[in-house]
């Protein structure tokens, strides 16, 4: 559950920066930062008044921070029912904002800032969604915010708020779903379900984009799909994005960390609610999995050529 006083003191934090960006009294950058601090102490002040749920008289003790994230990759059955008892979601999604920060600092410096701009700049005017005489100055000015501390660094915190209002989001998801199946689970389980069961994916995706990026040529890596990871564990392989970019984002939601991913939620939902069954969390976790393979192909179809 979150304290409606950190949330009202980062939603307060949010629009101080704001304001002493817009006077100019901070760099611009902090305009960005503010705003994202702002809207997560909205979204944290609303989402503190939903009640937290009760500990059952025989429900364990809470396991330390440590012991919870490492357990996921051996006994997460067991993480799972302590989360139950004791919905905590902060120490994941900070583990989880840190792997993408990472990796996504780590990738726009590989392959330079100068690069990824130039690529992504060209597409968007392939695009016709700008025109090329304003093409200078948006390379100009997107390089120059690569480049600058305080939006590499308030990257970090604009992670956290999106990954924030991601689980927030797929809490309400989950919620509905196991309601609508007749199990029963609290808006504070299902965040930390969701913050949880994701995390290990996540981490070893990370972990091996990064050895990846270091490992192979920078020439050799796509300054847009190599941003979101590195690994190759999926069907995509078997098309070329250039060519089939439907099919490629279809077939790249097929595949070993996706499968995983899919087993440690359906885990999740059934131990980290009450009355849920095996065939409700899995019925629950492919209907996740087949929105987000609809978003994909989706946005593949509508921006296709950032695949070339």
């Amino acid at each position: 559950m979150i304290r409606r006083t950190y949330a009202l003191v980062a939603l307060g934090v949010g629009i101080a920066l704001v304001a002493a960006g817009l006077a100019k009294v901070l760099p611009g950058g902090f305009v960005v930062m503010g705003a994202a601090l702002a809207f997560f102490g909205l979204l944290a002040t609303g989402l503190s008044f939903v009640p937290r749920p009760a500990p059952a008289a025989d429900a364990p003790a809470p396991m330390p921070a440590f012991e919870r994230i490492a357990g996921l990759f051996y006994q997460p059955a067991e993480v799972f029912r302590n989360l139950r008892a004791h919905p905590r979601w902060l120490a994941a999604l900070l583990i989880i904002t840190l792997c993408n920060f990472i990796y996504s600092t780590a990738f726009t410096y590989r392959l330079t800032p100068e690069r990824i701009v130039e690529f992504t700049t060209q597409k968007v005017i392939e695009g016709g969604w700008v025109p090329e005489q304003h093409a200078a100055k948006m390379r100009e000015n997107q390089v120059e915010a690569a480049k600058d501390p305080v939006r590499v660094w308030g990257g970090a915190v604009n992670q956290f708020v999106l990954g924030f209002a991601l689980v927030a989001l797929l809490a309400g998801l989950f919620l509905l779903g196991v309601m609508a199946l007749g199990g029963r689970i609290n808006f504070w389980q299902a965040l930390a379900v969701a913050a949880h069961a994701y995390l290990p994916v996540i981490v070893i995706q990370k972990l091996l984009s990064l050895l990846l990026l270091y490992l192979k040529s920078p020439d050799d890596i796509h300054p847009i799909i190599g941003a979101q990871g590195l690994v190759q564990d999926n069907l995509g392989a078997l098309f070329s994005p250039a060519e089939h970019p439907v099919l490629f984002a279809a077939a790249s939601a097929v595949g070993v960390f996706s499968f995983y991913g899919l087993w440690l939620l359906a885990t999740g939902l059934k131990n980290g609610g009450e009355r849920v069954s095996k065939t409700t969390a899995w019925s629950i976790a492919i209907g996740i999995w087949v929105i987000g393979l609809l978003l994909a192909v989706s946005s593949a179809a509508a921006f296709g050529n950032f695949m070339a």
